[in-house]
């Protein structure tokens, strides 16, 4: 760090970032909510903790790969507020990422779940 006596500066940056995504991005308080859902029924269902490691990796992909998703579009926003082909090419391909982890945490919640709930 410069010694300029701002310690923890990136801290404050990257909360203040989780904030905004909050309050801006309706997909990603979905995504938390849905993670909340989980945590609570993993404590009933009193997952191993091999289980909660999986339910853990899928929960904070979902959330990155939606923070990264927001991120891209707010950038190209930002580049080509215009509607353009190329623009919706790549916005299409980040929202096709966010799908591909939630529903390989979908997959992966009902592989962990599933037993659980039919014994």
């Amino acid at each position: 760090m410069e010694g300029n006596g701002k310690r923890g500066i990136g801290l404050e940056y990257a909360l203040n970032g989780l904030k905004e995504a909050f309050i801006r991005e309706r997909n990603f308080r979905i995504h938390l909510f849905i993670a909340t859902i989980v945590i609570i029924t993993g404590f009933y269902f009193r997952l191993k903790w091999f289980e909660w490691i999986f339910i853990i990796i899928m929960i904070q992909t979902v959330l990155i790969t939606e923070l990264i998703n927001s991120l891209i579009e707010r950038i190209i926003d930002y580049i080509k507020p215009e509607l353009h082909p190329k623009a919706k090419i790549i916005k299409d391909i980040s929202a096709g990422a966010v799908l591909v982890a939630a529903i390989t945490s979908i997959i992966v919640g009902l592989i962990i779940f599933i037993p659980k709930i039919v014994l």
